[in-house]
């Protein structure tokens, strides 16, 4: 069921308290508050062009170009963002015992940042770049310097800030930004340690976030849109299992046909007001209603 009311939102606290050690998937949503824009709107469909494959990137020079050139300007918002009160509600949650493991669809590294310790960032982390050919990783902060110090001229061109790092520049030729190759190999192409659309998440990754839904006794999604499959078959695989699974998130899901309860509410001030509010775990399954 989906419910706006004050009740739906009594309705998730009550599922908090009956569910300690939840599964936890977060996405987007979670992050908008903290000035990082999401890619869709409430319906589910795209607000712009998908984002850039990971095919195309590899194949060519010029899709490079485009990226980092777009990049460099929007990767300061990125670096800028701050944990927002969604953040540190969730990492409130899991200190008192409320979340077992936290699998976030975002590459901001803000769970962390608000003190989150339980997180598996199944996208990657966009503070990380890694070559193509050798595998040598450095700080995204190293490689930003440098594209800047190459191409300084466009630090100032003017760009409304896209997700995850990304900038929209209009009407610009790409074709004299210059993108350095590995220093360790010389030869292989840098690449954010994140996965592009088109890309596969590592099965490291997949595995571990499957089995700590396995072992936890609910599923709460927060933020997401679970449009994307990588996200989504979490969502389907607790439904198969019988765990029931609940979702705070403002518009429509891919997986709303699976919620024992969809509560459309603002993330940040409904999970702080659940916090406050928080029943302990040992009361609410000594006594109080059934319920998902």
């Amino acid at each position: 069921m989906c419910d706006t009311s004050a009740a739906g939102v009594e309705a998730l606290g009550a599922f908090l308290a009956r569910h300690p050690e939840l599964f936890v998937l977060s996405g987007a949503g979670v992050s908008t508050a903290s000035g990082i824009p999401d890619y869709r709107d409430a319906s589910g469909a795209w607000k712009r062009p998908p984002p850039v494959s990971h095919q195309a990137f590899m194949a060519s020079r010029a899709v490079r170009q485009r990226y980092w050139a777009r990049s460099l300007v929007g990767f300061r918002a990125l670096a800028a963002a701050r944990p927002g009160e969604a953040h540190r509600a969730l990492a409130a949650l899991e200190a008192g015992g409320g979340i077992s493991q936290l699998v976030t669809q975002n590459v901001d590294g803000l769970h962390q940042r608000a003190g989150s310790q339980r997180v598996i960032d199944l996208h990657g982390q966009a503070d990380l770049v890694v070559c193509m050919h050798c595998g040598a990783t450095l700080m995204r902060h190293a490689l930003h310097d440098e594209l800047a110090r190459r191409n300084p001229r466009w630090l100032d061109l003017p760009a409304a800030v896209a997700p995850d790092g990304d900038a929209d520049l209009e009407g610009v030729d790409f074709t004299d930004f210059e993108v350095p190759d590995c220093q360790r190999c010389s030869i292989g192409i840098l690449k954010p340690d994140v996965v592009f659309f088109g890309d596969n998440v590592p099965k490291v990754r997949v595995q571990a976030a499957f089995d700590a839904l396995e072992r936890a006794p609910a599923m709460l999604v927060v933020g997401s849109s679970l449009m994307v499959y990588s996200g989504y078959r979490f969502a389907r695989h607790a439904a198969r299992l019988g765990k029931p699974i609940a979702c705070l998130n403002l518009g429509r899901t891919r997986a709303d046909a699976l919620y024992a309860l969809k509560v459309n509410a603002p993330i940040g001030p409904t999970l702080t007001a659940l916090l406050a509010a928080r029943v302990p775990p040992a009361a609410a399954l000594s006594g109080g209603s059934a319920g998902p």
